[in-house]
C-alpha cells in the first residue's frame, strides 16, 4: 500500500516563473515599473532574491517579462466578442482597454514612458503590441467589410490607423486622469467615429 504524500508539491520551473510574471504584472498595476523590483517581488512571492535571478538574469530581463505579459493580457481582454458590426465590436474592444488602463493607471503610464525612453528592448515590445492591435482591425473587418466601408487596406491607411491608435492611448490615459465631463459611453463613441472619418475616402 502506498502511503501518499503529505509534501509540498513542487512547481515546474516553467510553472514557477509563470506564477511569478502573474504577479509581478499585478503588482505593476499600481506600481510604477522601477517600483516592480526584484527584492519587492522576492518579498511578496516569499522567495529568495537568489532564486529571483535564476528565473529573471536581471532587472533588465525581468522588467522586460513583465511588460510582455501585460501587452499580452491587453491584447486578450480587447479580443473580438464576435459582435458582426465592425464598429460596435471597435466600441466593445475600445471599452475593455479603457477599463484595463483605468484598473492599471500607474504601471500602464510608467509602461509607456519606459517605451518612449532608452531601452530599447521595452521600446520593441510596445511597437510590437500596438502594431498586433492595429493589426487585428483589419484582420476582424476583412476586406470585403471594409470595402463596404469605403476603406482600402494600404500602407497610407494603416499609417492613419497608427496615429489613431497614438490619439485614443493619449485621450484614454488623459480620460482617466481628469474626465473633462465625459462619460465613458460618450468617450467611447467619439473615439470609434473618429476611425473611419480618417480611414473613409
Amino acid at each position: 500500500m502506498t502511503t501518499p504524500s503529505t509534501g509540498r508539491v513542487r512547481m515546474s520551473p516553467e510553472s514557477r516563473r509563470e506564477q511569478l510574471l502573474d504577479l509581478g504584472t499585478r503588482l505593476l498595476a499600481t506600481r510604477t515599473l522601477d517600483e516592480v523590483s526584484i527584492e519587492l517581488l522576492a518579498e511578496e512571492a516569499g522567495i529568495s532574491r537568489g532564486l529571483l535571478y535564476h528565473y529573471f538574469g536581471n532587472k533588465q530581463e525581468f522588467h522586460a517579462a513583465v511588460v510582455r505579459r501585460a501587452v499580452e493580457d491587453i491584447y486578450a481582454i480587447t479580443a473580438p466578442r464576435g459582435i458582426e458590426d465592425p464598429l460596435e465590436q471597435l466600441a466593445v474592444s475600445l471599452g475593455a482597454y479603457v477599463d484595463y488602463v483605468k484598473e492599471n493607471y500607474t504601471g500602464y503610464v510608467s509602461l509607456i514612458r519606459a517605451a518612449a525612453g532608452g531601452n530599447e528592448e521595452l521600446r520593441a515590445i510596445y511597437q510590437q503590441a500596438r502594431r498586433a492591435l492595429t493589426d487585428r482591425i483589419f484582420e476582424i473587418a476583412g476586406a470585403e467589410q471594409l470595402a463596404e466601408l469605403g476603406v482600402v487596406d494600404s500602407a497610407a491607411t494603416r499609417l492613419l490607423v497608427d496615429g489613431w491608435a497614438a490619439l485614443v492611448e493619449n485621450v484614454v490615459v488623459a480620460w482617466v486622469e481628469d474626465p473633462a465631463g465625459l462619460s465613458r459611453d460618450e468617450l467611447l463613441q467619439r473615439l470609434a467615429l473618429v476611425l473611419p472619418a480618417i480611414v473613409t475616402r
